[in-house]
């Protein structure tokens, strides 16, 4: 089977990196209005259970949100013909912490590496967020 596809969730990907900060610093930096607008986008709330829609259009729920430990959400851009399901989990150990995102459900090889390049580039962000002691 090719790198990235399952069984059972299809195609997925996963990005992680590690922060020399605490994690309630990293966790206060993904859930923030300013955070969430960074990985999920302008306009969306993250509330356990309830629908969201950010500015540009893409929807989902959120399945389930577990303050510092994970947030799992169902993921639809408006060009997208169906929905994915993202996960974002921190962890910690020694002082640093690990942020991960983990996206399921993906329609092919070429989305998964398109989704690769955005959860990348949405690490860079955070790490900036974080450096500027948000």
């Amino acid at each position: 089977m090719p790198t990235g596809l399952t069984k059972d969730a299809g195609w997925n990907v996963g990005v992680s990196r590690t922060f020399p900060c605490p994690l309630d610093d990293v966790w206060d930096a993904v859930v923030s209005p300013e955070g969430v607008a960074v990985w999920l986008g302008a306009g969306a709330l993250l509330e356990d259970g309830a629908s969201y829609e950010t500015d540009d259009g893409t929807v989902g729920v959120v399945r389930s949100l577990r303050a510092n430990n994970r947030v799992r959400l169902t993921w639809q851009p408006v060009d997208w013909s169906h929905d994915s399901t993202v996960q974002v989990a921190v962890s910690s150990s020694g002082g640093r912490t690990v942020l991960r995102f983990h996206q399921e459900r993906l329609a092919s090889a070429a989305e998964r590496e398109r989704q690769r390049t955005h959860w990348s580039q949405v690490m860079d962000l955070i790490a900036e967020t974080l450096d500027r002691g948000q």
